[in-house]
């Protein structure tokens, strides 16, 4: 099961790099100020989220990676890189370092997209945020075992 959801994790983790890549290759300040009201701060730190968002996703995934090639496949290796995964990436997600944006912990009753922004972003940020929604959300859910076996573990031994 740890191999299986280590694939899955290692296939969202490719696909989200590749869309945040994408993005950020093709994308520049101007053109984001061009499509809002928001200050070109906020953009800059929206597009800092981005490029550190991106960054996690592919270290994790290369994580991911090696682990699934390894021969035999290391299960402890395995659950303390879903861990890591867990906090670099979907928390960055959900929670970013500077506060670029938030989490509505009631969009889950609402049907609504999570993420909430402090201005009103750039259209194609919003809309790069919404495809991503959905993925994070799915890993998430799959990973909250690993926080939560994780940390017992990590007291248990203590």
């Amino acid at each position: 099961m740890v191999k299986s959801q280590t694939q899955q994790v290692e296939r969202f983790l490719m696909e989200t790099v590749e869309n945040l890549n994408t993005f950020l290759n093709n994308t520049t300040v101007p053109t984001l100020l061009k499509e809002t009201e928001a200050s070109q701060p906020y953009v800059e730190l929206l597009l800092a989220n981005m490029r550190r968002l991106a960054v996690f996703c592919d270290e994790g995934h290369q994580a991911c990676r090696v682990i699934i090639k390894e021969n035999p496949f290391r299960k402890a290796a395995a659950e303390k890189i879903l861990y890591s995964i867990y906090h670099q990436c979907i928390e960055e997600f959900f929670s970013p370092k500077n506060d670029a944006w938030y989490e509505d912990s009631r969009a889950a009753y609402t049907g609504k997209n999570a993420i909430k922004f402090h201005e009103a972003p750039p259209e194609s940020i919003q809309k790069l945020v919404q495809t991503l929604e959905s993925g994070f959300q799915a890993i998430r859910e799959e990973l909250e075992y690993y926080e939560t076996d994780y940390r017992t573990k990590m007291i248990q031994s203590q």
